[in-house]
């Protein structure tokens, strides 16, 4: 009777420890997903389009966030290709961890855009040059943001804006500028 009962303490001595060893180890898995408040990404979409972006952002509280997202362009200009592209963004988050989960954005961009102009009054259309255009726009993006437990980062977003001060083409020839940026991402990154 001794052996079964020393058999009972001693297997709920092993659950114990077990049990709290299995409490430490989710602990530190929170604190390492709870640390940082500044996270630097690459915009893997963009940059294989030719845009790369790289984003830094400041996390403020467990739900929101501000940052910037710098792009230049690394091709040569084809007709209405954006040169750069620097957009502030601020985020609110939903999930319930820190700075994860859904979110809504909100930015405001200056982008710089270059187009290839021609005269169609001759076969073949004579090049006249291309013509530069900086503008200023608002906009929005909805995404989701993942967080592995030591901090690495991926995001999926898409949205988009309205430039304000884009002229129209007046003439045929005249360059037409986009007058909208899309804002799409699947980014890495680390929180720090």
């Amino acid at each position: 009777m001794k052996k079964a009962i020393l058999l009972i303490l001693y297997c709920f001595a092993l659950n114990l420890s077990f049990s709290q060893s299995l409490a430490e180890s989710q602990k530190k898995t929170e604190e390492l997903m709870q640390t940082g408040n500044n996270e630097i990404k690459l915009n893997i979409a963009t940059s294989i389009a030719g845009l790369p972006e790289l984003t830094y952002e400041r996390l403020f509280y467990d739900n929101m966030g501000a940052g910037i997202s710098l792009a230049v362009s690394l091709e040569k200009v084809e007709n209405m290709q954006e040169r750069f592209q620097a957009l502030a963004f601020y985020r609110l988050y939903f999930g319930k961890k820190k700075a994860n989960g859904f979110f809504i954005e909100g930015n405001m961009a200056v982008i710089g855009q270059e187009a290839e102009t021609y005269n169609y009054d001759y076969y073949p259309a004579k090049y006249l040059g291309n013509k530069k255009s900086t503008n200023f726009g608002f906009g929005g993006a909805v995404g989701m943001k993942l967080l592995t437990r030591n901090g690495f980062i991926g995001e999926l977003y898409a949205g988009g804006g309205r430039l304000f001060g884009v002229t129209e083409a007046k003439d045929y020839y005249d360059a037409d500028f986009n007058q909208g940026f899309v804002r799409v991402g699947i980014t890495i990154g680390k929180r720090f």
